[in-house]
């Protein structure tokens, strides 16, 4: 029996489930996928089609690409991710493909060459030769998507991409294998973990073992040095030896991907643990609240250690996309629930954020701090990458509609896994699942839940398997107090954040319900983010929350706002409030006076109100609007560091902790 999932290690602590046997039922992701089947997909394929990006295929065929090709030297990634996220919608149940998919599937078959070889950007008359470019060429990083998008088909029902990148594959054994001339490899990671995806599909091991080869040639300067150093394509230290992720965010998580699958399934304990090593430093250091990863504008790079400015984020969208993929890999490998933390928070707060309620633009960066308001984008027009203040429907560098696209549409495959003891709960959506457990038994759930907005998680078991069985639910890390696990006896019992797991011979119609708490709360940053000393955030379950201008009385902007940290956030009615003053915004003749200490008086103020708090994700949907996730605390430098839910802390084992 064919298993739809996006990664289908052989081996490793978890075991996916197949898309065809989880379906979302609605709410948040239930909403997400939806939006993304009857308007994303679509309104990319149009954009590629009026952008000239599908008819480069037609030029390569019909002998004439060098005069009428158009677009960036990777835009044949964008058709292969869409085609993916095609594939994985006819794998979902309910799954609306786009009819025009098969088309372009077409398309792009009859641009391959006798020898595998599959690119429009170079190789034909008139262009220059292939791979005479792989620091910024992206033939490989092309070939990866296309990989990937066969491997989607063969997993969803077959189609004319499974042979294409078979032959694509073949081709890159060939001319890149261990007895290739020259160390090659791409400037852009991505072809690794599409070759060991394909070797899990077929069981040809060449291509894994290309995969491994890709690896072990990139940190020993292969690549010709660019502006940004041989870091931005970390190619300047050995993968087994490097600390933490660093360089182009999105190179770096992709590359991470493939490591940990070539470690799954060669068995390297040594390469999964290096790259548990960077995962652990990144996360510690280098990534934002929102879990969004990248803090450099000019190479979409990882800033230095807890370089995090909140007004010049990058966070692209692509590198959440790709922390997710990463995510994923380390949970199945391990089994250990942190890594479903970070995913959940990038999901909510990075992927979520992106794409307009409508599903018809996009963020490609995400900033947490807008401090102007932008002029509406041309809908007819392709915007610049780096634009963030309002969504735009296109972009001249469409990598991240094309990524959002295809992970909602396998969403349903990222949900649960199963082992040798019963089914495990990573994320929560209204569901329907069908696990089939390795000794051949099935167990049917239905999962209900108001989540991220309500905390009540409710999983009834609708088909038993007969004998006892575990079932896992993941208690997320901000639960720290307050998470109440009941059993299908009504039994209640608090649990903390990992895992918490019921254990029994089930029967259709028991129950387990998860509660987690979800009253907003404060949280505060390390001391050694220079960018955000003396601000708090506020969370409320899985969501980072945010001001946004367009909810302060005329006339004020969100960086007027001061917070009363004595005074916890609220949940009235459904929304989120803080305790809050308007700052006068007077200017000074030179703005650094002598400091006045703890006691002087402050600038006028406003009388305190109560100031509204919106989803991060959501921000930027109800015009232009200035917006601010960390809000400065009220006298910052009286009692205290730092002020979390009206507490104090800040001692050195606290600092410790978070470090």
């Amino acid at each position: 029996m064919t298993v739809s999932a996006p990664v289908l290690p052989t081996t490793g602590r978890l075991r996916p489930l197949s898309l065809a046997d989880v379906r979302i039922t609605g709410g948040f992701w239930g909403r997400g996928q939806d939006v993304n089947a009857r308007a994303t997909l679509g309104h990319c394929l149009r954009w590629m089609g009026r952008e000239g990006w599908l008819d480069n295929f037609r030029a390569a065929a019909g002998g004439r690409i060098a005069r009428d090709r158009r677009g960036r030297e990777f835009a044949d990634s964008e058709a292969y991710k869409l085609l993916e996220a095609a594939a994985w919608e006819r794998a979902r149940p309910g799954g609306v493909p786009p009819a025009d998919a098969a088309g372009v599937a077409a398309l792009v078959a009859a641009a391959q060459e006798p020898d595998g070889y599959l690119g429009t950007a170079f190789g034909r008359a008139g262009q220059a030769p292939r791979y005479s470019d792989l620091e910024w060429g992206h033939e490989l990083y092309c070939a990866g998507h296309l990989i990937q998008a066969g491997v989607a088909q063969a997993r969803s029902g077959g189609g004319p991409l499974v042979g294409v990148a078979r032959r694509l594959a073949d081709h890159v054994c060939d001319t890149f294998g261990a007895d290739a001339p020259g160390p090659g490899l791409c400037g852009h990671p991505e072809i690794e973990p599409a070759l060991v995806e394909l070797a899990r599909e077929t069981g040809e091991q060449r291509y894994l073992d290309q995969a491994a080869l890709f690896l072990d040639r990139r940190g020993h300067g292969a690549l010709r040095r660019a502006e940004f150093g041989a870091g931005y394509f970390q190619d300047d230290v050995p993968l087994r030896a490097a600390t933490v992720f660093r360089g182009h965010a999105v190179r770096a998580l992709y590359l991470a991907a493939g490591a940990v699958d070539v470690a799954v399934e060669t068995g390297d304990d040594e390469l999964l643990a290096a790259v548990v090593r960077q995962w652990e430093a990144t996360v510690a250091r280098r990534t934002y609240l929102t879990g969004g990863m990248g803090s450099h504008h000019l190479d979409e790079s990882f800033g230095e250690d807890f370089q995090l400015p909140p007004d010049r984020s990058y966070c692209e969208t692509c590198a959440g996309v790709a922390s997710v993929m990463l995510a994923w890999r380390l949970l199945l490998a391990t089994g250990q629930p942190r890594f479903a933390d970070l995913a959940e928070r990038t999901l909510f707060n990075v992927v979520a954020a992106s794409p307009a309620e409508d599903g018809r633009s996009f963020f490609y960066t995400n900033t947490l701090h807008r401090r102007g308001r932008s002029t509406v984008p041309d809908p007819e027009a392709a915007s610049p990458r780096a634009a963030s203040g309002l969504r735009a429907p296109w972009f001249a560098v469409s990598c991240c509609p094309t990524n959002v696209a295809r992970l909602l549409a396998s969403l349903g495959g990222y949900l649960a896994t199963t082992d040798e003891t019963g089914v495990q709960l990573h994320q929560y959506a209204d569901a329907e699942l069908t696990a089939a457990l390795p000794d051949g038994r099935r167990l049917r759930l239905r999962v209900a839940t108001g989540y991220p907005v309500d905390g009540t998680v409710s999983v009834q078991v609708t088909e038993a398997p007969g004998g006892p069985v575990t079932l896992s639910l993941r208690v997320p890390e901000w639960a720290r107090a307050g998470a109440v696990l009941t059993a299908p006896d009504g039994a209640g019992r608090p649990v903390a954040p990992g895992v918490a797991a019921v254990t029994r011979e089930f029967r259709p119609g028991d129950e387990v319900r998860l509660a987690l708490p979800m009253a907003p709360r404060w949280v505060a940053p390390d001391p050694r983010i220079d960018a955000v000393r003396g601000t708090l955030a506020v969370e409320r379950g899985p969501l980072v929350l945010c001001a946004e201008s367009v909810d302060l009385p005329p006339g004020h902007e969100v960086d007027a706002l001061r917070v009363d940290p004595r005074v916890p956030p609220a949940d009235e009615n459904g929304r989120v409030v803080v305790r809050a003053e308007l700052a006068g915004a007077a200017d000074l003749a030179w703005p650094y006076p002598p400091h006045q200490g703890p006691d002087a008086p402050r600038a006028p103020a406003e009388d305190g109100f109560r100031a509204v708090l919106v989803p991060y994700h959501s921000w930027a949907n109800r015009g232009p609007s200035t917006m601010r996730v960390w809000l400065p605390a009220r006298d910052p430098d009286r009692g205290g560091t730092r002020c979390v839910s009206g507490t104090e802390e800040g001692t050195a084992e606290g600092d410790a902790a978070r470090s």
